[in-house]
């Protein structure tokens, strides 16, 4: 008899690995359970999560409470051997860890115990890091805490954006999931307890954390814009107003002006003096009001405004 599972997961990073475990696993998905649907858009347009859009091409019921809590019994009611979870966006209670046989496991975008948290792709950027992955572990009470079954790496080059390693990591939780759940069946796996002491954790993207600190070195300014790219965006504010900044390039050449200083121009973008005394690049940004274009543009189009001036 085929083994029964559940699938919990709100965005499109769970969609994606959802949909590559329904099409290729060989399971029985017995239901799926998502955030309720939202208005999205400047429309406001009630629309599925991404999962659940996933779980009606295939035809699998979805459950969308407020409360996950609250429909605890309808879940033991299901009797799945096994839950799985990737960015569901709630903690899953205790009464319902307990229900399936072989457990609730879940799928992370980090290297536990690094990283617990909401945005484990954007932090791992912004901090710095040389590498990341994807973690699959069972899951308790506490955030990200529980032990670990599987583990996936991978480097995080100057190139990345947000955008180009979430698809990565998107692919890589596919393959890894589909590596797992069969060796947790057989019985195959040993899970590895995380180290507490190592623990750093990854909170939801706030305002503040977009705000840019030109203060910090060129190279903190430079991954925390592509630590944000495609979404929700860096900023910095010119003139009393909002400029989005999204791609620039190390430059490694030394200024004496002061930290947020636009220092001029060259081939690819605004030069802007740092804290460490270098400059970085800027080359794509989005003045308040306008759409995102080539920063070389925005400066000749803006000259007077520009030449001289400090993002504050």
């Amino acid at each position: 008899m085929s083994k029964r599972v559940i699938l919990m997961g709100t965005p499109d990073f769970a969609a994606h690995i959802f949909e590559r475990f329904i099409n290729e696993a060989g399971y029985e998905v017995i239901s799926v359970i998502t955030q309720p649907d939202k208005p999205v858009g400047r429309k406001r347009e009630i629309k599925p999560t991404p999962v659940k859009a996933v779980a009606m091409q295939h035809g699998i019921p979805v459950l969308q409470p407020e409360k996950v809590r609250d429909i605890a019994d309808e879940i033991a009611a299901l009797q799945p051997d096994l839950i799985i979870t990737a960015a569901y966006g709630q903690l899953v209670p205790q009464t319902i860890l307990d229900i399936p046989a072989f457990g609730c496991i879940n799928v992370h975008a980090s290297l536990l115990p690094k990283y617990r948290g909401g945005a484990p792709i954007h932090w791992s950027i912004i901090n710095g890091e040389a590498e990341t992955g994807i973690t699959i572990m069972y899951m308790e009470k506490r955030l990200d805490a529980g032990d670990m079954l599987s583990v996936i790496k991978t480097p995080i080059n100057d190139d990345d954006t947000l955008g180009s390693l979430y698809e990565r990591l998107t692919e890589l939780g596919g393959d890894l999931l589909l590596a797992t759940v069969p060796k947790l069946f057989a019985g195959e796996l040993v899970a590895e307890k995380q180290d507490d002491s190592a623990m750093t954790l990854a909170p939801n993207i706030q305002s503040e954390h977009q705000r840019l600190d030109w203060h910090a070195g060129a190279r903190a300014c430079f991954n925390r814009i592509r630590g944000l790219n495609p979404a929700p965006g860096a900023f910095t504010t010119l003139h009393n107003k909002r400029m989005k900044l999204w791609a620039s390039q190390l430059t490694g050449e030394a200024t004496a002006e002061a930290a947020g200083s636009i220092v001029g121009t060259d081939s690819n973008g605004i030069l802007v003096a740092c804290g460490d005394r270098q400059m970085l690049c800027i080359t794509e940004l989005q003045y308040e009001g306008k759409g995102r274009m080539k920063a070389l543009d925005f400066y000749n189009g803006n000259r007077d405004m520009l030449e001289g001036a400090h993002f504050e």
